[in-house]
């Protein structure tokens, strides 16, 4: 895990996946555009993988879990991300926890957080994220 956190942040990157077979994917998206990618066309990549990431918020936690992701490590994680991870058995650690997600002006609630905030099903919260970029 300690490589895929270097990875991280040497490389100033958003998301660093390991997958099962040993091989390095480097994410710079803002958000869970590249997880919701990854569960919705590339699952293979998630299935047992180590994911080092940014910030995981509770819409990112449905897509890891969804994927069928082993362990992650953020360096910034909402306590209903970390519910939700640990109700899944899915390792998780943190550098910071937060009680939630906040925007990127800074002044509320991420979108994705307040829209997972209320649903525990990841599959639901799959659907909710695509709806919202439908939408927007």
């Amino acid at each position: 895990m300690k490589e895929l956190i270097d990875i991280l942040h040497n490389e100033q990157l958003t998301l660093v996946v390991r997958s099962n077979d040993g091989s390095i994917h480097r994410f710079t998206q803002r958000g869970v555009k590249d997880l919701l990618a990854l569960v919705t066309r590339q699952t293979e990549v998630l299935n047992e993988a180590l994911i080092a990431d940014k910030a995981v918020g509770k819409a990112a936690a449905a897509c890891m879990i969804a994927g069928g992701v082993r362990q992650v490590h953020a360096d910034v994680m909402s306590e209903p991300a970390l519910a939700l991870l640990q109700q899944h058995d899915v390792q998780a650690e943190y550098g910071t926890l937060v009680d939630h997600i906040i925007n990127r002006t800074g002044d509320g609630w991420c979108p994705m957080e307040r829209l997972s905030y209320d649903e525990n099903d990841p599959a639901v919260i799959i659907q909710k994220i695509k709806n919202f970029f439908a939408s927007h």
